[in-house]
Protein backbone atom coordinates (compact mmCIF):
# COMPACT_ATOMS: atom_id res chain seq x y z
CA UNK A 1 0.00 0.00 0.00
CA UNK A 2 1.70 3.06 -1.18
CA UNK A 3 1.86 5.96 1.44
CA UNK A 4 0.30 9.49 0.54
CA UNK A 5 2.37 12.47 -0.50
CA UNK A 6 1.56 16.42 -0.27
CA UNK A 7 2.31 16.55 -4.23
CA UNK A 8 -0.35 14.08 -5.06
CA UNK A 9 -2.83 16.81 -4.21
CA UNK A 10 -3.53 20.51 -4.89
CA UNK A 11 -1.68 22.81 -1.83
CA UNK A 12 -5.28 24.47 -1.20
CA UNK A 13 -6.61 21.40 -0.71
CA UNK A 14 -4.26 20.87 1.92
CA UNK A 15 -4.63 23.86 3.19
CA UNK A 16 -8.13 23.27 3.69
CA UNK A 17 -7.88 20.17 5.27
CA UNK A 18 -5.55 21.36 8.29
CA UNK A 19 -8.29 24.24 8.92
CA UNK A 20 -10.81 21.07 9.08
CA UNK A 21 -8.03 19.02 10.92
CA UNK A 22 -8.05 21.81 13.34
CA UNK A 23 -11.43 23.40 13.90
CA UNK A 24 -11.51 26.07 12.35
CA UNK A 25 -14.10 25.00 9.67
CA UNK A 26 -16.54 22.65 10.64
CA UNK A 27 -17.50 19.75 8.28
CA UNK A 28 -20.04 21.11 6.19
CA UNK A 29 -18.07 24.26 5.34
CA UNK A 30 -15.12 21.50 4.59
CA UNK A 31 -16.91 19.58 2.07
CA UNK A 32 -18.15 22.79 0.61
CA UNK A 33 -14.42 24.53 0.22
CA UNK A 34 -13.38 20.85 -1.12
CA UNK A 35 -15.64 21.30 -4.09
CA UNK A 36 -13.84 24.12 -4.91
CA UNK A 37 -11.05 22.14 -5.72
CA UNK A 38 -12.47 19.26 -7.73
CA UNK A 39 -11.04 20.33 -10.71
CA UNK A 40 -8.95 18.24 -13.66
CA UNK A 41 -10.50 15.05 -13.33
CA UNK A 42 -10.27 15.08 -8.90
CA UNK A 43 -13.80 14.80 -7.21
CA UNK A 44 -15.16 15.72 -3.98
CA UNK A 45 -15.45 12.36 -2.88
CA UNK A 46 -11.46 11.46 -4.14
CA UNK A 47 -10.52 14.18 -2.14
CA UNK A 48 -12.28 13.51 1.01
CA UNK A 49 -10.97 9.98 0.48
CA UNK A 50 -7.66 10.68 -0.01
CA UNK A 51 -7.25 13.85 2.54
CA UNK A 52 -7.89 11.12 5.75
CA UNK A 53 -5.94 9.94 7.99
CA UNK A 54 -5.12 5.97 6.81
CA UNK A 55 -3.82 4.16 9.67
CA UNK A 56 -2.93 1.28 7.82
CA UNK A 57 0.23 3.43 7.10
CA UNK A 58 0.97 3.81 10.42
CA UNK A 59 3.14 0.50 11.56
CA UNK A 60 6.88 1.00 10.56
CA UNK A 61 7.10 -1.26 13.82
CA UNK A 62 4.48 -3.78 14.72
CA UNK A 63 3.31 -4.37 18.07
CA UNK A 64 4.41 -7.61 18.92
CA UNK A 65 8.01 -6.68 17.29
CA UNK A 66 10.65 -8.80 18.71
CA UNK A 67 12.96 -5.84 19.31
CA UNK A 68 10.84 -4.49 21.59
CA UNK A 69 8.44 -4.48 24.83
CA UNK A 70 4.95 -2.44 24.72
CA UNK A 71 2.19 -2.42 27.20
CA UNK A 72 -0.19 -0.12 28.60
CA UNK A 73 -0.08 1.48 31.98
CA UNK A 74 -1.62 3.75 34.25
CA UNK A 75 0.19 6.97 36.28
CA UNK A 76 -0.92 9.35 38.70
CA UNK A 77 -1.46 12.56 37.48
CA UNK A 78 -3.02 14.63 40.70
CA UNK A 79 -3.26 18.17 39.20
CA UNK A 80 -5.05 16.95 36.06
CA UNK A 81 -6.88 14.56 35.32
CA UNK A 82 -6.03 12.05 38.28
CA UNK A 83 -5.29 8.56 36.13
CA UNK A 84 -3.70 8.53 32.70
CA UNK A 85 -3.07 5.66 30.71
CA UNK A 86 -0.52 5.65 27.91
CA UNK A 87 1.61 3.21 25.85
CA UNK A 88 5.06 2.35 27.31
CA UNK A 89 7.74 0.97 24.85
CA UNK A 90 10.90 -0.35 25.68
CA UNK A 91 13.64 -2.45 24.08
CA UNK A 92 13.74 -6.19 24.75
CA UNK A 93 16.93 -6.05 25.75
CA UNK A 94 18.62 -4.67 28.65
CA UNK A 95 17.66 -2.45 31.88
CA UNK A 96 17.71 0.88 31.47
CA UNK A 97 17.63 2.76 28.95
CA UNK A 98 17.15 7.26 28.19
CA UNK A 99 13.42 8.32 27.98
CA UNK A 100 11.58 9.63 25.88
CA UNK A 101 8.17 11.51 26.32
CA UNK A 102 5.85 11.32 23.20
CA UNK A 103 2.98 13.67 22.90
CA UNK A 104 0.14 13.44 20.21
CA UNK A 105 -1.49 15.93 18.14
CA UNK A 106 -5.34 16.91 19.23
CA UNK A 107 -7.08 14.14 18.98
CA UNK A 108 -5.92 11.56 21.20
CA UNK A 109 -3.51 8.59 21.14
CA UNK A 110 -4.06 7.07 17.71
CA UNK A 111 -2.49 4.39 15.66
CA UNK A 112 0.18 6.81 13.97
CA UNK A 113 1.46 8.00 17.87
CA UNK A 114 1.44 4.78 19.08
CA UNK A 115 4.25 3.89 16.69
CA UNK A 116 6.19 6.96 16.92
CA UNK A 117 7.03 5.31 20.68
CA UNK A 118 7.24 2.07 19.49
CA UNK A 119 9.98 3.44 16.63
CA UNK A 120 11.49 5.37 19.77
CA UNK A 121 11.96 1.80 21.65
CA UNK A 122 13.67 0.38 18.31
CA UNK A 123 16.21 3.09 18.85
CA UNK A 124 16.89 2.69 22.29
CA UNK A 125 14.84 4.35 24.11
CA UNK A 126 12.13 3.92 27.20
CA UNK A 127 9.06 5.94 25.27
CA UNK A 128 5.81 7.07 27.20
CA UNK A 129 3.20 7.95 24.76
CA UNK A 130 -0.03 8.94 26.62
CA UNK A 131 -3.73 9.46 26.07
CA UNK A 132 -4.88 12.89 26.86
CA UNK A 133 -8.43 11.28 26.50
CA UNK A 134 -8.14 8.81 29.12
CA UNK A 135 -10.76 11.23 31.46
CA UNK A 136 -13.20 10.72 28.39
CA UNK A 137 -12.74 7.17 27.58
CA UNK A 138 -9.65 7.22 25.16
CA UNK A 139 -9.17 7.49 21.80
CA UNK A 140 -12.42 6.69 20.12
CA UNK A 141 -10.89 4.72 16.80
CA UNK A 142 -11.84 8.00 15.13
CA UNK A 143 -9.69 11.19 14.83
CA UNK A 144 -12.91 13.62 14.33
CA UNK A 145 -14.02 12.04 17.38
CA UNK A 146 -10.88 12.52 18.97
CA UNK A 147 -10.77 15.87 18.28
CA UNK A 148 -14.00 16.68 19.54
CA UNK A 149 -13.21 15.08 22.42
CA UNK A 150 -10.08 16.87 23.11
CA UNK A 151 -11.73 20.11 22.42
CA UNK A 152 -13.97 18.97 25.84
CA UNK A 153 -10.83 18.82 28.09
CA UNK A 154 -9.21 21.90 30.09
CA UNK A 155 -5.81 22.60 28.25
CA UNK A 156 -4.39 23.36 31.61
CA UNK A 157 -4.86 20.15 33.25
CA UNK A 158 -4.05 18.12 29.52
CA UNK A 159 -0.45 19.88 30.10
CA UNK A 160 -0.32 18.99 34.05
CA UNK A 161 -0.85 15.22 32.69
CA UNK A 162 2.55 15.33 30.24
CA UNK A 163 4.18 16.84 33.08
CA UNK A 164 3.48 14.18 35.22
CA UNK A 165 4.53 11.98 32.45
CA UNK A 166 7.93 13.58 32.21
CA UNK A 167 8.18 13.52 35.94
CA UNK A 168 7.15 9.33 35.73
CA UNK A 169 10.08 9.16 33.11
CA UNK A 170 12.39 10.72 35.15
CA UNK A 171 12.03 8.77 37.66
CA UNK A 172 10.96 5.02 36.28
CA UNK A 173 13.13 2.23 37.40
CA UNK A 174 13.82 1.55 33.79
CA UNK A 175 14.96 5.15 33.25
CA UNK A 176 18.52 6.49 33.26
CA UNK A 177 17.30 9.95 34.61
CA UNK A 178 17.76 11.79 31.46
CA UNK A 179 14.03 12.11 29.78
CA UNK A 180 13.40 13.93 26.79
CA UNK A 181 9.92 14.74 24.57
CA UNK A 182 9.05 14.58 21.34
CA UNK A 183 5.10 16.05 20.59
CA UNK A 184 3.49 16.98 17.56
CA UNK A 185 0.84 20.21 16.24
CA UNK A 186 -0.52 20.17 19.83
CA UNK A 187 2.29 18.15 21.06
CA UNK A 188 4.52 20.44 20.46
CA UNK A 189 2.85 23.24 21.79
CA UNK A 190 3.06 20.86 25.30
CA UNK A 191 7.16 20.40 24.78
CA UNK A 192 7.39 23.94 25.18
CA UNK A 193 5.33 24.20 28.40
CA UNK A 194 7.36 21.14 29.97
CA UNK A 195 10.50 22.53 29.05
CA UNK A 196 9.20 25.70 30.37
CA UNK A 197 7.39 24.12 34.06
CA UNK A 198 9.69 21.19 34.38
CA UNK A 199 13.36 22.48 33.61
CA UNK A 200 15.05 20.23 35.82
CA UNK A 201 13.22 17.25 34.37
CA UNK A 202 13.11 17.98 30.92
CA UNK A 203 16.90 17.54 29.12
CA UNK A 204 15.90 17.53 25.55
CA UNK A 205 12.96 19.26 23.85
CA UNK A 206 11.54 18.36 20.05
CA UNK A 207 8.38 20.76 18.88
CA UNK A 208 6.92 19.65 15.97
CA UNK A 209 5.08 22.44 13.87
CA UNK A 210 3.66 23.41 17.23
CA UNK A 211 2.66 26.86 18.28
CA UNK A 212 5.05 28.99 19.90
CA UNK A 213 4.83 29.78 23.99
CA UNK A 214 4.65 32.73 25.38
CA UNK A 215 7.76 35.22 24.42
CA UNK A 216 7.70 36.16 28.34
CA UNK A 217 8.30 32.72 29.51
CA UNK A 218 11.19 31.87 27.53
CA UNK A 219 13.49 32.32 29.65
CA UNK A 220 12.09 29.66 32.27
CA UNK A 221 13.07 27.08 29.38
CA UNK A 222 15.36 24.91 30.44
CA UNK A 223 16.51 22.43 27.88
CA UNK A 224 18.02 22.61 24.59
CA UNK A 225 15.33 22.29 21.47
CA UNK A 226 15.04 20.83 18.28
CA UNK A 227 12.36 22.64 16.30
CA UNK A 228 11.03 21.23 13.30
CA UNK A 229 8.56 23.28 10.95
CA UNK A 230 7.39 22.92 6.96
CA UNK A 231 7.86 25.67 4.92
CA UNK A 232 4.03 25.99 3.80
CA UNK A 233 3.07 26.03 7.64
CA UNK A 234 1.99 29.61 7.79
CA UNK A 235 0.29 29.76 10.69
CA UNK A 236 3.15 28.42 13.00
CA UNK A 237 5.86 29.77 10.76
CA UNK A 238 4.16 33.34 11.63
CA UNK A 239 5.64 32.98 15.21
CA UNK A 240 8.71 31.31 14.72
CA UNK A 241 11.22 34.55 14.10
CA UNK A 242 9.78 36.15 17.29
CA UNK A 243 10.97 32.74 19.01
CA UNK A 244 14.22 32.32 18.00
CA UNK A 245 15.23 35.98 18.65
CA UNK A 246 14.03 35.42 22.26
CA UNK A 247 15.93 32.39 22.50
CA UNK A 248 18.83 34.04 21.02
CA UNK A 249 18.41 37.12 23.32
CA UNK A 250 18.05 34.75 26.50
CA UNK A 251 21.03 32.52 25.41
CA UNK A 252 18.79 29.34 25.10
CA UNK A 253 20.25 26.42 23.25
CA UNK A 254 18.66 25.21 20.25
CA UNK A 255 18.34 24.53 16.45
CA UNK A 256 15.23 25.14 13.65
CA UNK A 257 14.92 23.76 10.90
CA UNK A 258 12.19 24.31 8.12
CA UNK A 259 11.48 21.92 5.56
CA UNK A 260 11.36 23.37 2.00
CA UNK A 261 7.78 22.60 0.30
CA UNK A 262 6.52 20.59 3.56
CA UNK A 263 3.08 21.05 5.40
CA UNK A 264 2.39 21.09 8.47
CA UNK A 265 1.87 18.04 9.91
CA UNK A 266 5.18 16.73 7.46
CA UNK A 267 6.13 14.17 9.69
CA UNK A 268 2.66 11.88 9.91
CA UNK A 269 2.46 9.04 7.03
CA UNK A 270 -0.72 8.44 7.22
CA UNK A 271 -2.21 11.81 5.57
CA UNK A 272 -1.36 13.01 2.22
CA UNK A 273 0.36 15.56 4.00
CA UNK A 274 2.85 13.27 4.78
CA UNK A 275 6.22 14.71 2.99
CA UNK A 276 8.85 11.63 2.64
CA UNK A 277 11.70 13.55 2.53
CA UNK A 278 10.77 16.20 5.10
CA UNK A 279 9.63 13.06 7.49
CA UNK A 280 12.73 10.76 7.32
CA UNK A 281 15.15 13.87 7.48
CA UNK A 282 13.43 15.63 10.72
CA UNK A 283 13.35 11.75 12.32
CA UNK A 284 17.07 11.01 11.83
CA UNK A 285 17.77 14.35 13.41
CA UNK A 286 15.60 13.93 16.56
CA UNK A 287 16.81 10.31 17.21
CA UNK A 288 20.24 11.63 16.53
CA UNK A 289 19.60 15.03 18.58
CA UNK A 290 18.21 12.58 21.69
CA UNK A 291 21.31 10.30 21.77
CA UNK A 292 23.57 13.04 22.04
CA UNK A 293 21.39 14.79 24.78
CA UNK A 294 20.11 11.99 26.61
CA UNK A 295 22.59 9.12 26.43
CA UNK A 296 25.32 9.71 29.20
CA UNK A 297 29.00 9.20 28.20
CA UNK A 298 29.00 6.19 30.88
CA UNK A 299 26.38 4.44 29.38
CA UNK A 300 27.87 4.66 26.05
Amino acid sequence: MSRPNASDFPQEALDIYDDYAHGRVNRRQYLKLLAGCAVGGLTVETLLHGLSPNYALAQQVKPDDKRIKAEVITYDSPKGAGTMKGLLARPSKGTQFPAVLVIHENRGLNPYIEDVARRLAVEGFLALAPDALTPLGGYPGDDSKGRALQRKRDKEKMILDFVAAAELLDKHPQSTGKVGAVGFCFGGNVVYHIAIRAPKVLDAGVPYYGRQPDLEEVPKIGAPLLIHNGEHDKRVLAGAAALEAALKKHKKEFKAHVYKDANHGFHNDTTPRYDEAAAKLSWKRTVDFFKAKLVDAKTK
